[in-house]
């Protein structure tokens, strides 16, 4: 009897164990197939934009071209796609993507469209509100709110290279080569600091990075930091959870 009793316990634990490890797997898989809805419906919707729009002028061209980049991009994360983080990576790209798009109907003078998700990092970095130049190794790159034939780089805001940069249109697209790592990123390292100084101030939310960056920010280079760091993302890397059910209707 005492045997039956403890072979029915082991048998019951037994089941529970099972019945649990499949209950995870389970609950793993409808993440996994959430996160890959996500990103091809948000990658599918930068597709729309990118093939149906054309720019009228540089600034909408300029930021088209680089729409165009990140649904090239996103598009190729998804192919390689196996994991929940890098499918809401392609989200992450394809999100960046749509904000470009956003910037390319306004200069455009179109409906910019719905709303997008936003991020902690451009939440952080805010956005020009006025028109500002600095100098930096004897030119001059200037950054302002609304676009011009002077303007005509749009970039949606966040950190670049351990910068917070802005939303705005710029000169110059400097901060490329920090995304792309190697020497150039030097250079552009020395602008992100010098416009941090100078835009700044006139940044919705230039306050709150001083704050959040510890109340002084060294507009300086770190002697110590390698100027062949490669600050670019690695596919795998977990983008974040941007988080499923954004649906702001069609374009």
């Amino acid at each position: 009897m005492e045997l039956l009793l403890i072979v029915l316990v082991i048998g019951g634990l037994l089941a529970l164990v099972a019945t649990r490890g499949r209950g995870r797997g389970t609950t793993a898989q409808s993440r996994l197939g959430d996160a890959e809805a996500e990103a091809r419906r948000w990658y599918e919707r930068l597709g729309g934009q990118v093939l149906n729009l054309t720019g009228s002028d540089d600034p909408s061209k300029q930021a088209l071209a680089d729409a165009a980049e990140r649904y090239t991009a996103a598009g190729s994360q998804l192919e390689q796609a196996t994991t929940a983080p890098q499918y809401r990576l392609v989200t992450d790209t394809a999100l960046e993507g749509l904000y470009y798009v956003r910037a390319a109907r306004t200069a455009m003078g179109m409906d910019p469209g719905p709303e997008l998700p936003g991020s902690a990092e451009r939440s952080r970095a805010g956005a020009l509100d006025a028109e500002q130049s600095v100098d930096v190794e004897g030119r001059s790159v200037t950054g302002s709110p609304q676009p011009s034939a002077q303007n005509n780089h749009y970039y949606p805001g966040g950190m670049v290279g351990g910068r917070p940069v802005p939303a705005g249109w710029y000169s110059e697209p400097w901060w490329k080569p920090m995304l792309l790592g190697g020497v150039g990123a030097f250079g552009g390292m020395m602008v992100a600091s010098a416009l941090f100084s100078g835009f700044g101030a006139a940044a919705v939310g230039g306050d709150a990075m001083a704050a959040d960056m510890g109340g002084g920010f060294d507009g300086g280079m770190d002697p110590g930091m390698d100027p062949g760091m490669d600050p670019g993302m690695d596919p795998g890397f977990d983008g974040g959870d941007l988080g499923g059910g954004f649906d702001f209707g069609d374009w």
